[in-house]
């Protein structure tokens, strides 16, 4: 008979792992993360516009500042994670000041769809104002007419 045991009597080590523990505990951040990962939103409410458009191409280690303009026509600033509500007088010196420091930071527009046409073209202006080169506007992916 086989056992834990050697011919001296001294107990050889179990070369088997019992994974069912860990299973479990996998199988539980499984339903959490599937459970709370819609209820992330990230930024602003924004209604993109819908238009059949190609990505933009972005450095992989730089992060974009997102510049949002909502229904209301207030707007927001997204570096990362955080999302500031800032006046437009306000969006200049931020925008520039991130702008001033990194070069290469691509600055993308999100405007809703039912803003003024206005509160963009104002926004993207200022934008340029405070030394931005290029803007990138986003918009939701369209229908292929």
């Amino acid at each position: 008979m086989q056992g834990p045991f050697n011919r001296s009597g001294q107990r050889r080590p179990m070369a088997e792992i019992n994974v069912v523990p860990f299973i479990d505990v996998m199988l539980v951040l499984l339903v959490i993360f599937m459970i709370t990962a819609p209820m992330l939103n990230q930024g602003v409410d924004v209604d993109l516009p819908q238009a059949p458009a190609e990505p933009i191409d972005t450095p992989d280690d730089t992060e974009p500042v997102i510049v949002s303009v909502d229904k209301a026509g207030d707007y927001f600033i997204t570096l990362g994670e955080d999302t500031t509500a800032v006046a437009s007088d306000e969006l200049a010196k931020r925008v520039g000041a991130i702008v001033q420091r990194r070069p290469d930071t691509p600055v993308l527009v999100r405007g809703d769809r039912d803003v003024a046409y206005g509160r963009v073209v104002t926004l993207m202006t200022t934008l340029q104002r405070s030394g931005v080169v290029d803007v990138g506007l986003i918009s939701g992916p369209g229908d292929d007419e």
